[in-house]
């Protein structure tokens, strides 16, 4: 501005009756300076922005060939029938492809809207709706879970007192690793799963130790729908999420996976080759939030780019970018250089952090990792138990898009799986020699467990079968004679 100018304004405001004209002209001035800074940067950011995801973009895509080569090659060594991948760079889905069948003999191939079970990567999505009730003051993270839900109590009375909101899906409760996840499998349901855990003994002292867990996150979702005024946690994960980010073939049951046209059938991994595995509503539908939903390549890059968009998705804000980061803030030390936060494990690389989660059902495996910071992701959907297989081709993409050192994660995951699978072979096989057995018919009766209720233990031929009175789920119990 000319001095002159500064001059005459000095001289006008001496003048009372016009200084309220003068302040109010300067005030503007001021404000459109401000706000052309302010768009000015805005732009210049979104510039930025966009030359980062073109060259993330441009790098992902001169990958593509190795990763596909490395797919394919891994494919045979674990015999999974089918895979999909999708890499996410920016706000866009840059690169998708099914590879193998949909089920064995089929001849129908996967494709980028074939659905598969996700698993575990569902916890990600209870984490995000939790935030949403925090994020409308419906919840707070340190509220005590026992205020929210009075049926809930732990063996420790204090541990149960101190039990927060973060604690359910942080995986430090102090309980064994799976707690009380069999019954799960012998169809008790909500309630009596929570009930359960009080009678459990922990292992370790409270938050001092990771232990993964899966019926704390049933009543994170009975929390979440409370919140919400909703019947359940699988009706607000729709509202907010699935509804608002239009993953119209994502779905919660059995039932829905099964109707579904262009669904992959699911298979056990030995290795002498997969097994197909009928679909159930007990495992993984009947555990909630998880790991019940089922998913597509391309519903799974709308769930991407709302992480890497900070919560917000195609213009609109879904979760704030404040409680989004608390679910991807560590919760405690898996080792030195891996963590556990809200639904997502953080991992260190020399080049950039990874967050990500796997996902693995009786037939179905996923993995799911970005690199917030760097604004890429990849999502990996198999039709096979999940044994290492793709969280291993979804790190070893993430770290030829990072240039990190390669590592054969394939070959790793494959030879730790047979070795596995050995073990567990020899140490449930029945002994050549069995120790007599006494009879079994005195050993018939009716007998209660805190955890799961009443039982009948009654001789069946030369075994004993026993029935969980409140389900009707039956066991066979056989002499094994060790």
């Amino acid at each position: 501005m000319d001095h002159r100018i500064l001059s005459s304004l000095a001289v006008t405001v001496l003048c009372v009756g016009c200084y309220r004209c003068v302040r109010g002209v300067f005030l503007s001035f001021l404000m459109i300076a401000a706000l052309v800074s302010f768009n000015l940067a805005n732009v210049a950011r979104a510039v930025d922005s966009s030359k980062t995801d073109a060259v993330m973009e441009d790098r992902v895509q001169t990958r593509i060939p190795d990763i596909e080569a490395y797919i394919t090659s891994g494919m045979k060594g674990f015999d999974v029938p089918g895979v999909a991948i999708g890499i996410v760079a920016g706000d866009k889905l840059v690169y998708a492809k099914g590879f193998g069948m949909r089920s064995k003999g089929s001849g129908v191939p996967v494709d980028t809207r074939t659905i598969f079970q996700i698993g575990s990567t569902t916890k990600a999505f209870l984490a995000t709706t939790l935030a949403i009730m925090v994020d409308r003051g419906k919840l707070r993270w340190d509220d005590r879970v026992v205020d929210l839900d009075p049926d809930f109590q732990l063996k420790d009375p204090w541990v149960t007192r101190e039990f927060r909101v973060f604690d359910l899906l942080a995986q430090r409760s102090g309980l064994p690793s799976y707690a009380n996840d069999g019954l799960g499998m012998l169809g008790l349901d909500d309630a009596a799963l929570i009930r359960s855990l009080r009678h459990v003994e922990p292992v370790s002292s409270f938050r001092s130790t990771f232990a993964y867990t899966n019926i704390t996150h049933l009543l994170a979702g009975r929390i979440v729908a409370k919140a919400a005024g909703a019947p359940d946690g699988d009706t607000v994960l729709r509202q907010e999420l699935l509804d608002p980010l239009g993953m119209k073939d994502s779905s919660y049951t059995a039932e829905a996976i099964i109707a579904a046209a262009n669904h992959a059938e699911g298979y056990r991994w030995t290795p002498n080759g997969a097994i197909e595995v009928p679909f159930t509503q007990v495992f993984p539908y009947d555990f909630g939030g998880a790991g019940d939903i089922n998913s597509t390549i391309e519903d799974m890059a709308r769930w991407v780019r709302l992480q890497l968009g900070n919560g917000s998705f195609e213009g609109r804000r879904i979760v704030s970018p404040e409680n989004l980061a608390f679910t991807r803030t560590s919760k405690v030390a898996m080792s030195d250089k891996i963590s556990y936060a809200l639904g997502w494990i953080i991992q260190q690389t020399q080049n950039g952090n990874i967050v990500w989660h796997n996902g693995g059902t009786n037939s179905f495996g996923a993995y799911v990792g970005m690199v917030a910071d760097k604004s890429v992701g990849v999502i990996v959907l198999t039709n096979e138990t999940n044994v290492g297989f793709p969280d291993a081709i979804g790190l070893w993409t993430l770290d030829r898009i990072l240039d990190n050192p390669k590592v054969d994660y394939v070959a790793d995951t494959l030879k730790a799986a047979k070795t596995k699978f050995e073990t567990t072979a020899k140490l449930f096989a029945k002994p050549a020699n069995p120790r007599p057995f006494p009879p079994l018919a005195p050993l018939a009766g009716n007998f209660v467990n805190p955890s799961f209720g009443a039982v009948a233990v009654a001789p069946e031929g030369d075994a004993l079968v026993m029935e969980i009175q409140a389900t009707g789920a039956k066991l066979k119990l056989e002499p094994w004679g060790r």
